[in-house]
Formats: structure tokens, sequence, C-alpha cells
């Protein structure tokens, strides 16, 4: 988190905002909600908190969209778009991205979608792309494997390298089956070596075996033999392997070409989606504090069943405050536990929540103003017999 002033932090800012990361699907809305700075201007708080209020709504009636699978692809494309050849994860990653974002969009379409919101700034910024999506899922299976539908040439290959170990395998069952090997062979198995088929053969018996020795075991008793056989035919699948490379490469470098075309409106949209992850993280931090949406107002505060966020709910006891309206200082008095700061810091917090576009755990309708400063200082009363170094620090703090 990046660094926070000390008033801020003296009100346990951090904290909450700590409490909205959780919430955040994607590590990019985490770090914008970890950098948050209350807003000063009465519109922009009004329009954050909207949207906030939104996205509340939206939860409390049709649940709230996955973003779960949003990773941020932007180098990944822009190195695409400059003709760089993208790995299969890399890949993956972007259809991934498409992916979410279309069910994002998709989403809010059957949510009350004819209902216009402000949220739907961002829903309709996304731009869904199943052609890219389609194309990369239907190729890629995995990290490290191509499917065989990636295009007809892969499939062609393919089918010849299992036809060639087919019969490769043939030849070499019927070597290791036939009574002449019987004792020569280590065990009736086939095997690979350096990607070639191979037997096992005992070491004293390695020139009853015509072929080439392609590894030993550890304790030396045994030697792994290509049979003259099958040496054409396992050259002939290292040929064909090596043509499934380039065609994997081929198709690899079509379907980066492919993404990198799409680079803006895929980065715009992911933009987007990191937006909407952060309102919704807002929405469902109001939802665990019970939160009402506070109005705006340019000087007036009039908090109604205020509790501080950070109070067990069991326990904290709401207050009521107001301020800015016929006066514009107040004075809270009263014993020791009796409430004096817990007041203070509910209503210095409440206040950088309003400002953050947070809805505050207060009723509906409570009002909260925008400063450009918020100064706090707080801190333990303490006896003259101590040291007046305390008190001369709250007035330097003051000052």
């Amino acid at each position: 988190m990046s660094e926070l002033n000390r008033h801020l932090k003296a009100l346990e800012y951090d904290k909450v905002l700590e409490m909205a990361m959780k919430r955040a699907c994607n590590d990019d809305a985490r770090d914008i909600i970890a950098s948050i700075r209350p807003e000063t201007s009465v519109n922009m708080a009004q329009n954050h908190i909207d949207m906030t209020e939104n996205a509340y709504i939206l939860l409390a009636k049709y649940g709230g969209p996955s973003f779960g699978g949003l990773k941020n692809v932007n180098n990944s494309l822009a190195r695409a778009s400059a003709g760089g050849v993208l790995s299969m994860k890399e890949l993956l990653d972007i259809g991934s991205t498409v992916r979410t974002v279309r069910g994002i969009r998709e989403w809010r379409n059957n949510s009350g979608g004819q209902d216009e919101l402000k949220i739907d700034l961002y829903f309709n910024s996304l731009m869904p792309n199943k052609y890219l999506e389609d194309k990369i899922f239907s190729a890629i299976l995995s990290e490290e494997e191509m499917s065989d539908n990636a295009s007809p040439e892969l499939a062609s290959i393919r089918r010849q390298i299992k036809n060639k170990e087919n019969s490769v395998r043939d030849q070499l069952e019927k070597l290791i089956r036939s009574q002449k090997l019987k004792t020569v062979l280590q065990d009736a198995i086939i095997t690979q070596r350096n990607g070639r088929y191979v037997v096992p053969v005992k070491s004293e018996h390695r020139a009853s075996v015509s072929g080439l020795v392609h590894d030993t075991s550890s304790s030396g008793a045994t030697v792994f033999v290509e049979p003259t056989a099958v040496v054409e035919a396992n050259n002939e699948i290292k040929v064909l392997q090596g043509k499934e490379r380039d065609e994997i490469e081929r198709i690899l470098f079509e379907l980066s070409m492919e993404a990198g075309g799409f680079y803006e409106g895929i980065k715009a949209s992911y933009e987007c989606a990191v937006e909407l992850n952060l309102i919704f993280a807002k929405a469902k931090l109001s939802y665990k504090l019970d939160c009402g949406e506070p109005v705006i107002s340019p000087r007036e505060i009039n908090l109604k069943k205020a509790r501080h966020p950070l109070i067990d709910p069991e326990k904290v006891v709401p207050t009521d405050v107001t301020l800015g309206k016929t006066f514009d200082t107040l004075v809270i008095t009263g014993p020791n536990t009796g409430g004096k700061t817990v007041t203070l810091k509910t209503i210095g917090l409440l206040t950088l929540m309003a400002m953050c576009g947070l809805m505050i755990p207060a009723n509906e309708n409570s009002t909260l103003s925008v400063f450009k400063k918020v100064l706090v200082d707080i801190g333990d009363e303490q006896s003259i017999e101590q040291s007046l170094s305390t008190f001369s620090a709250h007035m330097t703090n003051t000052v």
C-alpha cells in the first residue's frame, strides 16, 4: 500500500481500504484500491458513491459478475502487436481475459440491463471478442498442449506420427516375443530413449541384437538398443516431429498476430473490467458493514445512527452528529470511556469513506461533506506529573 499521511492513518483509513481490497479478485483492482485518496470535489465524490450504490443494488438483485479469469495481458498483447510470438500460456491468458470480459457484459445484459445506471458507463465500454476467444481455446488445450484441431496440417502430421509409432511398436513387439531374444532381453518391454523406441538388452548379450545403443542403466547391467529394423522408421518419426514443432510455431505466430490486432480493444475492455471489479469490491464491503448511501453536501454533516466500521457490530454504539447547518464548531465532552474519541474517529473515517466513493455504516440519507484536508490529532491525556511533552506535541500538531 502506498504511503498514507499520518492524519489518514490516525483514522485507520488504511484498514478500511484493506477490507475493500480483500473483496477484489484482480491484482490491478487491489492496487488501485490501495492508492485511493479522498476526493475533494463534491460532484466527483457523489458520482463515485452513486456507482458504488448501483453495484450494491445489482448485488442485491442478481448477485455479482465473475472477475476470476481477468488477467493483465497488456505486455503480451503489446509484444504480439509488434510481431512477437506468444507462448501457449500467454495466449490462454488472453483467451481467459476476453472470455471474462464477455461474461461480465452478458451478466449485465441479463441483470436488468434495460435499466440504465451510472455504472453502465463501464459495462457498455466492454468489447466482447468471441471470435478470438473461440480461436484460442479451439487451438490450445493447455499451457503445453496444442489441439489437433488447431490446423488440418497439424492433424495430418500427428496422424502420420501415430501411424509410424504404431508400426515401430508392432515390429518391436514381434521382436521381444521371439524365442531367439527371450534370454537376451532384460525385460520384454518397449521403452524410449532420446525420443527413439528401444528395447532393454542384457549387457553381456549386447552383440546378439543388431542396432544402436542409446543408453545404459545406472548399474551397467542393461543397454537400451534401437534395433536396426526400426532405425529408419524412428528417423521418419523424428522428421515428422520436427514438422509438428514447425507447424505449432506457425500456429502460435498466427494466433499472436490475431491477438495483437485486437490490442487496443482488449486493453480498454480490461481497464473497464478492473474498474468494475473495484466498484463491486466497494459494494461488497458496503454489504459487510451494513452501509447506506450518504448524500454529499457542500457544507453540512448530518450522521444518523453512524457506527465505526472497525468496531464489532454487536458492541458498537450508534451516534447522531449534526454540524454545519446552524453551527460550524462542535465540542464533544464527557467522562473517560464515554465515547468521545470513537465519535471523533467515526466522523472522520466516515467522511473519508464518503470522499472515496464508499457507502457508510449509517442510516440512509445521512449527509457528509468533502474537505480539502482532514486533519487529526488524537492521543491519550497524560497527568502533569508525567510530563507536559504530550500536551506540547498536541499544540504543535494543532498549529
